[in-house]
Protein backbone atom coordinates (compact mmCIF):
# COMPACT_ATOMS: atom_id res chain seq x y z
CA UNK A 1 0.00 0.00 0.00
CA UNK A 2 2.57 2.37 0.48
CA UNK A 3 4.40 1.54 -2.51
CA UNK A 4 1.14 2.49 -4.50
CA UNK A 5 0.89 5.63 -2.86
CA UNK A 6 4.73 6.27 -3.35
CA UNK A 7 4.13 5.32 -7.24
CA UNK A 8 0.60 7.53 -7.13
CA UNK A 9 0.60 11.26 -8.67
CA UNK A 10 -0.69 13.94 -6.58
CA UNK A 11 -2.35 16.93 -8.63
CA UNK A 12 1.16 19.02 -8.41
CA UNK A 13 2.98 16.38 -10.60
CA UNK A 14 0.58 17.33 -13.69
CA UNK A 15 1.89 20.81 -13.00
CA UNK A 16 5.13 19.67 -12.76
CA UNK A 17 4.38 17.17 -15.82
CA UNK A 18 3.02 20.06 -18.19
CA UNK A 19 6.11 22.11 -17.62
CA UNK A 20 8.31 19.46 -18.46
CA UNK A 21 6.25 19.07 -22.15
CA UNK A 22 6.69 22.82 -22.86
CA UNK A 23 10.63 22.77 -21.15
CA UNK A 24 11.77 20.01 -23.54
CA UNK A 25 10.75 21.93 -26.94
CA UNK A 26 12.05 24.91 -25.45
CA UNK A 27 15.03 24.01 -24.37
CA UNK A 28 16.10 22.60 -27.95
CA UNK A 29 14.73 25.43 -29.53
CA UNK A 30 16.72 27.72 -27.84
CA UNK A 31 20.02 25.34 -28.38
CA UNK A 32 19.04 25.79 -32.03
CA UNK A 33 18.90 29.72 -31.49
CA UNK A 34 22.01 29.77 -29.63
CA UNK A 35 23.98 27.72 -32.26
CA UNK A 36 22.57 29.90 -34.58
CA UNK A 37 23.16 32.93 -33.79
CA UNK A 38 26.94 32.82 -32.29
CA UNK A 39 27.56 30.93 -35.61
CA UNK A 40 25.70 33.97 -37.74
CA UNK A 41 28.06 36.19 -35.45
CA UNK A 42 30.76 34.58 -35.82
CA UNK A 43 30.86 33.93 -39.61
CA UNK A 44 30.08 38.14 -39.68
CA UNK A 45 32.69 39.02 -37.66
CA UNK A 46 30.96 39.85 -34.91
CA UNK A 47 33.14 37.55 -32.39
CA UNK A 48 36.64 38.58 -31.98
CA UNK A 49 39.01 35.62 -33.25
CA UNK A 50 40.93 35.32 -29.50
CA UNK A 51 37.26 34.56 -28.20
CA UNK A 52 37.29 31.04 -30.39
CA UNK A 53 41.11 30.74 -29.94
CA UNK A 54 41.73 27.70 -32.45
CA UNK A 55 38.16 26.58 -33.20
CA UNK A 56 36.48 27.34 -36.37
CA UNK A 57 32.96 29.27 -35.87
CA UNK A 58 30.88 25.72 -36.80
CA UNK A 59 32.93 24.45 -33.84
CA UNK A 60 32.74 27.49 -31.93
CA UNK A 61 28.87 27.67 -31.70
CA UNK A 62 28.32 24.12 -31.67
CA UNK A 63 29.80 23.98 -28.51
CA UNK A 64 27.85 26.46 -27.11
CA UNK A 65 24.45 24.98 -28.81
CA UNK A 66 26.04 21.48 -26.78
CA UNK A 67 26.63 22.88 -23.59
CA UNK A 68 22.94 25.21 -23.70
CA UNK A 69 20.84 21.69 -24.69
CA UNK A 70 22.72 19.38 -22.50
CA UNK A 71 23.08 21.72 -19.20
CA UNK A 72 18.70 22.34 -19.10
CA UNK A 73 17.59 20.03 -16.83
CA UNK A 74 13.74 18.49 -17.17
CA UNK A 75 15.04 15.85 -14.85
CA UNK A 76 15.41 18.06 -11.50
CA UNK A 77 11.41 19.38 -12.37
CA UNK A 78 10.50 16.05 -13.01
CA UNK A 79 11.93 14.57 -9.61
CA UNK A 80 11.18 17.16 -7.35
CA UNK A 81 7.33 15.30 -6.82
CA UNK A 82 8.08 11.95 -6.94
CA UNK A 83 11.28 11.85 -4.54
CA UNK A 84 9.21 13.89 -1.54
CA UNK A 85 6.11 11.85 -1.86
CA UNK A 86 8.30 8.60 -1.84
CA UNK A 87 10.33 9.81 0.76
CA UNK A 88 7.49 11.29 2.96
CA UNK A 89 5.18 8.46 2.62
CA UNK A 90 7.80 6.26 4.28
CA UNK A 91 8.42 9.37 6.74
CA UNK A 92 4.63 9.47 7.49
CA UNK A 93 4.68 5.68 8.06
CA UNK A 94 7.20 5.95 10.63
CA UNK A 95 5.23 8.33 12.61
CA UNK A 96 2.02 6.36 12.19
CA UNK A 97 0.22 7.56 9.06
CA UNK A 98 -0.20 4.72 6.60
CA UNK A 99 -0.87 7.28 3.27
CA UNK A 100 -2.84 5.17 0.74
CA UNK A 101 -2.88 7.45 -2.31
CA UNK A 102 -0.75 10.98 -3.16
CA UNK A 103 -3.84 13.30 -3.40
CA UNK A 104 -4.11 12.55 0.06
CA UNK A 105 -0.97 14.73 0.74
CA UNK A 106 -2.49 17.68 -1.01
CA UNK A 107 -5.36 17.24 0.54
CA UNK A 108 -4.21 17.46 4.02
CA UNK A 109 -1.93 20.03 3.52
CA UNK A 110 -5.42 22.41 2.82
CA UNK A 111 -7.56 21.13 6.03
CA UNK A 112 -9.50 23.84 7.77
CA UNK A 113 -11.59 21.46 9.53
CA UNK A 114 -11.61 18.39 11.12
CA UNK A 115 -14.51 16.08 11.92
CA UNK A 116 -14.33 13.23 14.45
CA UNK A 117 -16.46 10.61 15.63
CA UNK A 118 -16.94 10.30 19.08
CA UNK A 119 -16.97 6.64 19.66
CA UNK A 120 -14.04 4.84 19.23
CA UNK A 121 -12.12 7.75 18.13
CA UNK A 122 -12.77 10.39 20.69
CA UNK A 123 -13.48 8.29 23.60
CA UNK A 124 -11.41 4.99 24.14
CA UNK A 125 -14.67 2.84 21.97
CA UNK A 126 -14.76 0.60 25.60
CA UNK A 127 -18.19 2.09 26.84
CA UNK A 128 -19.56 0.24 30.05
CA UNK A 129 -22.74 0.76 32.28
CA UNK A 130 -22.07 3.21 34.90
CA UNK A 131 -26.21 3.60 36.51
CA UNK A 132 -28.67 1.42 36.65
CA UNK A 133 -31.92 3.47 37.93
CA UNK A 134 -35.72 1.48 38.01
CA UNK A 135 -39.24 2.74 38.29
CA UNK A 136 -41.74 1.56 39.66
CA UNK A 137 -42.61 -1.20 37.55
CA UNK A 138 -43.93 -4.85 38.19
CA UNK A 139 -41.14 -6.43 37.00
CA UNK A 140 -38.24 -6.35 39.35
CA UNK A 141 -34.95 -4.36 38.44
CA UNK A 142 -32.24 -7.93 38.07
CA UNK A 143 -35.28 -9.36 35.40
CA UNK A 144 -35.46 -6.11 33.99
CA UNK A 145 -32.15 -5.62 33.38
CA UNK A 146 -31.74 -9.56 32.23
CA UNK A 147 -34.62 -8.82 29.92
CA UNK A 148 -33.10 -5.74 28.44
CA UNK A 149 -29.11 -7.73 28.08
CA UNK A 150 -31.16 -10.45 25.93
CA UNK A 151 -32.68 -7.93 23.78
CA UNK A 152 -29.50 -6.12 23.46
CA UNK A 153 -27.69 -10.22 22.54
CA UNK A 154 -27.83 -9.66 18.58
CA UNK A 155 -26.97 -5.71 18.60
CA UNK A 156 -24.16 -4.43 16.61
CA UNK A 157 -24.03 -1.28 18.41
CA UNK A 158 -21.05 -0.72 20.65
CA UNK A 159 -23.71 0.48 23.76
CA UNK A 160 -25.67 -2.59 23.32
CA UNK A 161 -22.45 -4.83 23.70
CA UNK A 162 -21.73 -2.53 26.99
CA UNK A 163 -25.18 -3.82 28.34
CA UNK A 164 -25.31 -7.32 27.74
CA UNK A 165 -21.62 -7.44 29.15
CA UNK A 166 -23.29 -5.73 32.13
CA UNK A 167 -25.99 -7.28 32.46
CA UNK A 168 -23.89 -11.09 31.95
CA UNK A 169 -21.51 -10.21 34.91
CA UNK A 170 -24.88 -8.78 36.60
CA UNK A 171 -26.07 -12.15 36.69
CA UNK A 172 -22.95 -14.16 36.88
CA UNK A 173 -22.55 -12.42 40.36
CA UNK A 174 -26.11 -12.84 41.23
CA UNK A 175 -25.54 -17.12 40.53
CA UNK A 176 -22.69 -16.79 42.37
CA UNK A 177 -24.48 -15.23 45.15
CA UNK A 178 -26.57 -18.26 45.39
CA UNK A 179 -23.63 -21.23 45.19
CA UNK A 180 -23.80 -21.16 40.99
CA UNK A 181 -20.93 -19.95 39.79
CA UNK A 182 -21.05 -22.45 37.45
CA UNK A 183 -20.12 -19.64 34.58
CA UNK A 184 -23.16 -20.76 32.48
CA UNK A 185 -25.25 -17.67 32.23
CA UNK A 186 -27.93 -17.48 29.23
CA UNK A 187 -30.16 -14.08 29.56
CA UNK A 188 -32.39 -15.08 27.37
CA UNK A 189 -33.07 -15.64 23.37
CA UNK A 190 -35.02 -12.57 21.48
CA UNK A 191 -37.55 -12.96 18.51
CA UNK A 192 -38.55 -11.08 16.55
CA UNK A 193 -35.82 -8.47 16.67
CA UNK A 194 -36.18 -5.35 14.92
CA UNK A 195 -33.62 -2.56 14.87
CA UNK A 196 -33.57 0.99 13.52
CA UNK A 197 -30.06 2.79 13.72
CA UNK A 198 -29.42 5.64 15.85
CA UNK A 199 -32.89 4.67 17.23
CA UNK A 200 -32.76 1.83 19.52
CA UNK A 201 -34.61 -1.67 18.99
CA UNK A 202 -37.38 -3.63 20.34
CA UNK A 203 -38.28 -7.47 20.00
CA UNK A 204 -39.74 -10.34 22.49
CA UNK A 205 -37.89 -12.08 25.06
CA UNK A 206 -39.62 -15.29 27.26
CA UNK A 207 -43.12 -13.47 25.93
CA UNK A 208 -42.42 -9.97 26.80
CA UNK A 209 -42.26 -7.01 24.56
CA UNK A 210 -38.79 -5.15 25.00
CA UNK A 211 -38.34 -1.97 23.83
CA UNK A 212 -34.35 -0.28 24.02
CA UNK A 213 -33.56 3.09 22.78
CA UNK A 214 -33.75 6.61 22.99
CA UNK A 215 -36.33 9.14 23.94
CA UNK A 216 -37.77 9.50 20.80
CA UNK A 217 -38.09 5.67 20.37
CA UNK A 218 -40.15 5.50 23.53
CA UNK A 219 -42.54 8.01 22.18
CA UNK A 220 -42.37 6.28 18.97
CA UNK A 221 -42.89 2.76 20.51
CA UNK A 222 -46.02 4.79 22.23
CA UNK A 223 -44.14 3.34 25.58
CA UNK A 224 -46.40 4.58 29.13
CA UNK A 225 -44.98 5.93 31.93
CA UNK A 226 -42.69 7.95 30.33
CA UNK A 227 -42.95 10.69 33.95
CA UNK A 228 -41.21 13.76 34.75
CA UNK A 229 -39.09 11.83 37.45
CA UNK A 230 -37.93 9.55 34.39
CA UNK A 231 -36.68 12.89 32.34
CA UNK A 232 -35.19 14.58 35.45
CA UNK A 233 -32.93 11.22 35.47
CA UNK A 234 -32.27 10.90 31.96
CA UNK A 235 -31.66 14.86 31.63
CA UNK A 236 -28.91 14.11 34.57
CA UNK A 237 -26.88 11.52 33.84
CA UNK A 238 -26.87 13.12 29.91
CA UNK A 239 -25.40 16.25 31.94
CA UNK A 240 -22.87 13.95 33.37
CA UNK A 241 -21.73 12.96 29.77
CA UNK A 242 -23.44 9.95 29.75
CA UNK A 243 -25.74 7.93 27.31
CA UNK A 244 -29.40 7.66 28.40
CA UNK A 245 -30.31 4.28 27.03
CA UNK A 246 -34.52 3.97 28.32
CA UNK A 247 -35.79 0.39 28.42
CA UNK A 248 -39.47 -0.66 28.33
CA UNK A 249 -41.13 -3.39 29.48
CA UNK A 250 -44.56 -4.58 27.87
CA UNK A 251 -44.64 -0.89 26.41
CA UNK A 252 -44.14 0.55 29.73
CA UNK A 253 -40.93 2.79 30.78
CA UNK A 254 -39.33 0.45 33.41
CA UNK A 255 -35.71 1.46 33.56
CA UNK A 256 -32.91 3.77 32.42
CA UNK A 257 -29.37 2.26 31.93
CA UNK A 258 -26.46 4.72 31.68
CA UNK A 259 -23.49 4.32 29.49
CA UNK A 260 -20.48 5.82 29.26
CA UNK A 261 -17.26 5.85 26.94
CA UNK A 262 -14.18 7.67 28.78
CA UNK A 263 -12.57 10.16 26.36
CA UNK A 264 -9.04 8.59 25.02
CA UNK A 265 -6.37 10.56 27.55
CA UNK A 266 -4.61 12.34 24.68
CA UNK A 267 -7.81 13.73 22.82
CA UNK A 268 -7.80 16.86 24.24
CA UNK A 269 -4.48 17.95 23.94
CA UNK A 270 -4.50 16.66 19.75
CA UNK A 271 -7.61 19.34 19.39
CA UNK A 272 -5.88 21.79 21.47
CA UNK A 273 -2.93 21.50 18.55
CA UNK A 274 -5.18 21.16 15.82
CA UNK A 275 -6.75 24.46 17.03
CA UNK A 276 -3.52 26.34 17.37
CA UNK A 277 -2.65 24.85 13.47
CA UNK A 278 -5.48 27.39 12.63
CA UNK A 279 -7.89 24.14 12.12
CA UNK A 280 -11.33 23.56 13.46
CA UNK A 281 -12.14 21.07 15.06
CA UNK A 282 -15.86 19.40 15.08
CA UNK A 283 -17.35 16.45 16.90
CA UNK A 284 -20.23 14.08 15.64
CA UNK A 285 -22.40 11.70 17.36
CA UNK A 286 -25.44 10.13 17.56
CA UNK A 287 -25.60 11.21 21.65
CA UNK A 288 -28.06 13.96 22.44
CA UNK A 289 -26.88 17.19 22.26
CA UNK A 290 -26.90 17.32 26.41
CA UNK A 291 -24.58 14.01 26.26
CA UNK A 292 -22.24 15.68 23.13
CA UNK A 293 -22.22 18.80 24.78
CA UNK A 294 -21.08 17.57 27.93
CA UNK A 295 -18.21 15.48 26.41
CA UNK A 296 -17.15 18.42 23.70
CA UNK A 297 -16.56 20.54 27.16
CA UNK A 298 -14.35 18.36 28.51
CA UNK A 299 -12.57 17.99 25.32
CA UNK A 300 -12.39 21.84 24.92
CA UNK A 301 -14.54 21.37 22.04
CA UNK A 302 -16.82 25.06 21.51
CA UNK A 303 -21.02 24.05 21.47
CA UNK A 304 -21.22 25.30 18.21
CA UNK A 305 -18.67 22.45 16.72
CA UNK A 306 -21.20 19.95 18.08
CA UNK A 307 -22.96 17.69 15.66
CA UNK A 308 -25.06 16.02 17.71
CA UNK A 309 -28.08 13.43 16.94
CA UNK A 310 -26.93 12.32 13.96
CA UNK A 311 -28.36 9.25 11.96
CA UNK A 312 -25.48 7.10 10.87
CA UNK A 313 -26.24 7.46 6.99
CA UNK A 314 -26.53 11.41 8.15
CA UNK A 315 -22.96 12.11 8.92
CA UNK A 316 -21.79 12.57 5.18
CA UNK A 317 -24.51 15.05 4.69
CA UNK A 318 -23.06 16.85 7.56
CA UNK A 319 -19.25 16.75 6.10
CA UNK A 320 -21.00 17.57 2.95
CA UNK A 321 -22.03 21.12 4.58
CA UNK A 322 -19.15 21.95 5.75
CA UNK A 323 -17.75 21.81 2.51
CA UNK A 324 -20.49 23.89 0.72
CA UNK A 325 -19.38 26.39 3.46
CA UNK A 326 -16.04 26.45 1.47
CA UNK A 327 -14.36 24.35 4.41
CA UNK A 328 -11.66 21.88 3.23
CA UNK A 329 -13.00 18.73 5.33
CA UNK A 330 -11.13 15.83 7.29
CA UNK A 331 -13.42 13.07 8.85
CA UNK A 332 -11.82 10.84 11.08
CA UNK A 333 -13.96 7.60 12.06
CA UNK A 334 -13.12 4.13 12.82
CA UNK A 335 -16.66 2.35 12.09
CA UNK A 336 -19.03 1.16 9.70
CA UNK A 337 -21.76 3.78 9.83
CA UNK A 338 -18.35 6.20 9.02
CA UNK A 339 -17.58 5.19 6.05
CA UNK A 340 -20.02 7.58 3.55
CA UNK A 341 -18.27 10.30 5.32
CA UNK A 342 -15.16 9.35 5.29
CA UNK A 343 -15.59 8.70 1.64
CA UNK A 344 -17.18 12.17 1.08
CA UNK A 345 -14.98 14.05 2.95
CA UNK A 346 -12.11 15.50 1.04
CA UNK A 347 -9.90 13.83 3.34
CA UNK A 348 -10.44 11.03 4.92
CA UNK A 349 -8.96 9.08 7.79
CA UNK A 350 -9.77 6.01 9.59
CA UNK A 351 -8.25 4.84 13.37
CA UNK A 352 -6.45 1.51 12.43
CA UNK A 353 -8.24 -0.24 14.57
CA UNK A 354 -11.53 0.27 12.98
CA UNK A 355 -13.72 -1.82 10.74
CA UNK A 356 -12.01 -2.78 6.78
CA UNK A 357 -14.73 -0.75 5.58
CA UNK A 358 -13.41 2.42 7.36
CA UNK A 359 -9.85 1.72 6.34
CA UNK A 360 -10.93 0.88 2.32
CA UNK A 361 -13.09 4.03 2.28
CA UNK A 362 -10.61 6.11 3.82
CA UNK A 363 -7.15 8.01 1.85
CA UNK A 364 -5.33 8.07 4.99
CA UNK A 365 -5.02 5.63 8.35
CA UNK A 366 -3.71 6.11 11.11
CA UNK A 367 -1.99 2.96 12.47
CA UNK A 368 -1.97 1.38 16.23
CA UNK A 369 -5.30 3.36 16.59
CA UNK A 370 -3.20 6.68 17.96
CA UNK A 371 -5.41 10.00 17.11
CA UNK A 372 -1.92 11.63 17.94
CA UNK A 373 -1.11 10.64 14.34
CA UNK A 374 -3.81 13.08 12.85
CA UNK A 375 -1.22 16.22 13.99
CA UNK A 376 1.83 14.20 12.33
CA UNK A 377 -0.46 13.22 9.42
CA UNK A 378 -1.39 16.97 8.28
CA UNK A 379 2.03 18.17 9.58
CA UNK A 380 4.05 16.03 7.15
CA UNK A 381 1.84 16.81 4.60
CA UNK A 382 2.39 20.50 4.66
CA UNK A 383 6.14 19.56 5.44
CA UNK A 384 6.45 17.10 2.13
CA UNK A 385 4.35 20.20 0.14
CA UNK A 386 6.80 22.57 1.44
CA UNK A 387 10.04 20.13 0.19
CA UNK A 388 8.32 20.30 -3.14
CA UNK A 389 8.11 23.56 -3.66
CA UNK A 390 11.80 23.59 -2.50
CA UNK A 391 13.14 21.22 -4.77
CA UNK A 392 11.01 22.91 -7.72
CA UNK A 393 12.93 26.81 -6.09
CA UNK A 394 16.31 25.06 -6.56
CA UNK A 395 15.48 23.73 -10.59
CA UNK A 396 14.04 26.85 -11.41
CA UNK A 397 17.26 29.03 -9.72
CA UNK A 398 19.57 26.27 -11.65
CA UNK A 399 17.99 26.25 -15.06
CA UNK A 400 17.93 30.26 -14.77
CA UNK A 401 21.38 30.61 -14.35
CA UNK A 402 23.11 27.98 -15.96
CA UNK A 403 21.23 27.82 -19.27
CA UNK A 404 22.30 31.46 -19.96
CA UNK A 405 25.91 31.16 -18.97
CA UNK A 406 25.87 27.69 -20.79
CA UNK A 407 24.37 30.05 -24.01
CA UNK A 408 27.51 32.13 -23.53
CA UNK A 409 25.71 35.36 -21.93
CA UNK A 410 28.71 36.12 -19.71
CA UNK A 411 31.25 34.95 -22.46
CA UNK A 412 32.09 38.89 -23.29
CA UNK A 413 32.78 39.51 -19.55
CA UNK A 414 34.86 36.63 -18.53
CA UNK A 415 36.18 35.49 -22.09
CA UNK A 416 34.95 31.96 -21.05
CA UNK A 417 32.65 29.05 -22.29
CA UNK A 418 31.02 26.42 -20.19
CA UNK A 419 32.76 23.20 -21.70
CA UNK A 420 29.97 20.36 -22.89
CA UNK A 421 31.44 17.67 -20.21
CA UNK A 422 31.37 20.60 -17.46
CA UNK A 423 27.36 21.33 -18.60
CA UNK A 424 26.72 17.71 -18.65
CA UNK A 425 28.33 17.38 -14.94
CA UNK A 426 26.21 20.14 -13.76
CA UNK A 427 22.72 18.75 -14.68
CA UNK A 428 23.64 15.69 -13.12
CA UNK A 429 24.49 17.40 -9.83
CA UNK A 430 21.45 19.35 -10.47
CA UNK A 431 19.27 16.16 -10.27
CA UNK A 432 21.25 14.70 -7.21
CA UNK A 433 20.76 17.90 -5.35
CA UNK A 434 16.79 17.42 -5.85
CA UNK A 435 17.17 13.85 -4.23
CA UNK A 436 19.51 15.02 -1.56
CA UNK A 437 17.21 17.81 -0.75
CA UNK A 438 13.86 15.23 -0.84
CA UNK A 439 15.80 12.98 1.76
CA UNK A 440 16.58 15.48 4.30
CA UNK A 441 13.02 15.02 5.31
CA UNK A 442 13.84 12.04 6.94
CA UNK A 443 14.81 14.59 9.48
CA UNK A 444 11.42 15.41 10.22
CA UNK A 445 9.69 15.40 13.70
CA UNK A 446 6.20 15.69 14.25
CA UNK A 447 4.82 18.26 16.35
CA UNK A 448 5.35 17.38 20.34
CA UNK A 449 1.71 17.35 22.24
CA UNK A 450 1.31 18.76 26.04
CA UNK A 451 1.22 15.52 28.31
CA UNK A 452 -2.76 14.88 28.68
CA UNK A 453 -4.70 16.70 31.07
CA UNK A 454 -6.79 15.63 33.38
CA UNK A 455 -10.57 15.25 31.95
CA UNK A 456 -13.14 17.34 33.17
CA UNK A 457 -17.12 16.98 32.79
CA UNK A 458 -17.44 13.70 31.27
CA UNK A 459 -17.95 11.33 34.15
CA UNK A 460 -14.95 8.25 34.05
CA UNK A 461 -16.14 5.27 33.51
CA UNK A 462 -16.97 2.89 36.35
CA UNK A 463 -16.14 -0.64 37.41
CA UNK A 464 -18.60 -3.11 38.02
CA UNK A 465 -18.50 -3.03 42.04
CA UNK A 466 -19.24 0.91 41.05
CA UNK A 467 -22.42 0.87 39.21
CA UNK A 468 -24.75 2.96 40.68
CA UNK A 469 -28.28 1.51 41.21
CA UNK A 470 -31.27 3.89 42.14
CA UNK A 471 -34.41 1.72 43.50
CA UNK A 472 -37.87 2.57 42.28
CA UNK A 473 -37.74 5.92 44.69
CA UNK A 474 -34.93 7.13 42.93
CA UNK A 475 -33.29 8.05 46.22
CA UNK A 476 -31.57 4.65 46.99
CA UNK A 477 -27.68 4.56 45.56
CA UNK A 478 -25.87 1.55 46.67
CA UNK A 479 -22.75 -0.45 44.77
CA UNK A 480 -23.76 -3.07 42.13
CA UNK A 481 -23.06 -5.81 44.31
CA UNK A 482 -20.57 -6.27 47.11
CA UNK A 483 -17.17 -7.55 46.51
CA UNK A 484 -16.63 -10.74 47.68
CA UNK A 485 -13.81 -9.81 49.72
Amino acid sequence: MIEDAQASKPPIQAMADAVSRVFVPAIVATSAAVFAGWLLAAELGAVPQDWMGERTPLAFALNMGIATMVVACPCAMGLAVPTAIMVGTGVAARNGVLIKEGEAIEHARKVTAVIFDKTGTLTEGKPRVTDVCGFDHKVPLDEIVRLVGAAETNSEHPLGRAIVAYAEERARRARAGVGRDDGDVRLGTPTGFLAESGKGLQCKVDGRHIAVGTRAWMLEMKAKGFSDRVQSVVERLEGEGKTAVLAAVDLEVAAVLAVADAPRPESADVLRKLNSMKISTWMVTGDNQRTASSIAESLGISKDCVMAEVLPGNKARKVSSLQEAGQVVAMVGDGINDAPALAQADLGIAVGNGTDIAIEAASMVLMGGQITSIVAAIDVSRAIYRRIWINFGWAFVYNLVLIPAAAGAAFPLIGATLPAWAAGAAMAMSSVSVVVSSLLLNVYTPPLLARPSPRRGASPVKALDQVVVEGAAGELSRPLLQSSD
